[in-house]
């Protein structure tokens, strides 16, 4: 599943760019968001998402905030 960090989002508009791991800038939309606790994305958070062919380029889905790594002991 591709990573990245969030390029930028428009909390008014619901909408913004993912910068993804390869490189490349993804469309994400409030509507593509994995979980309905997931409200909005912030400048700089690390995210997974699965991406599919929009109008102007790639759009993510399934967008979820990337899990912190443990603690190991």
């Amino acid at each position: 599943m591709p990573e990245g960090k969030v390029k930028w989002y428009d909390k008014k508009k619901g909408y913004g760019f993912i910068l993804s791991d390869d490189g490349s800038d993804v469309f994400v939309h409030y509507t593509d968001f994995s979980s309905s606790s997931l409200r909005s994305l912030s400048d700089g958070e690390e995210v997974t998402f699965e991406t599919t062919p929009g109008e102007k380029g790639l759009r993510a889905k399934n967008v979820a905030l990337k899990s912190p790594n443990p603690i190991a002991d």
